[in-house]
């Protein structure tokens, strides 16, 4: 919850930001020389940057949790299972022993959204965060492209793609 709240914090004085720059890049706009369009304009493109920056990580964030959740409600979220140093922090050693046991449940399973979760998370506590985003978008992907159940049971083809009885 605390890390919610952090996020809609900093996401409000980012907001903030981009109207103040948004309204200074106006303001030189109006002014109507050469020079004040110029940068007027250079000054609107920061804040339009900055709230496509702020949407795609929020859409990813979004995503990201509910792929949590329903990984959580299915039980197989990855346990804490890390050691830590008296400060409180992971143990490197003990990150590298989880990281190579997810990287290969993920070898055994590339195609499974859950593999990809788990090794983003194993990233993360690696303190390998580029890597980790890489893979929980990875996750993300997969798990968009799986079937989803109808409500008859059967199982739905991704978009784009037919199903044959013969499976074929």
């Amino acid at each position: 919850m605390r890390a919610k709240i952090t996020y809609v914090v900093t996401a409000a004085v980012l907001v903030f930001y981009f109207v103040l720059v948004g309204s200074r890049g106006v303001l030189l706009i109006e002014h109507g020389t050469l020079i004040t369009v110029t940068f007027g304009i250079a000054v609107l493109v920061l804040p339009a940057i900055g709230v496509w920056f702020l949407w795609k990580n929020t859409q990813f964030v979004r995503r990201a949790n509910a792929l949590a959740a329903e990984l959580d409600a299915e039980g197989g979220l990855p346990v804490d299972e890390l050691l830590r140093t008296p400060s409180g922090r992971i143990d490197r050693d003990s990150a590298d022993a989880v990281f190579a046991r997810r990287r290969e449940e993920t070898e055994d399973a590339p195609d499974d959204w859950r593999c990809w979760f788990r090794l983003a998370v194993a990233y993360q506590d690696a303190r390998d965060t580029p890597r980790a985003r890489k893979a929980m978008q990875r996750a993300i992907a997969l798990h968009a492209a799986t079937p989803k159940p109808s409500p008859s049971g059967e199982q739905s083809s991704p978009p784009g793609e037919q199903s044959s009885p013969s499976g074929v």
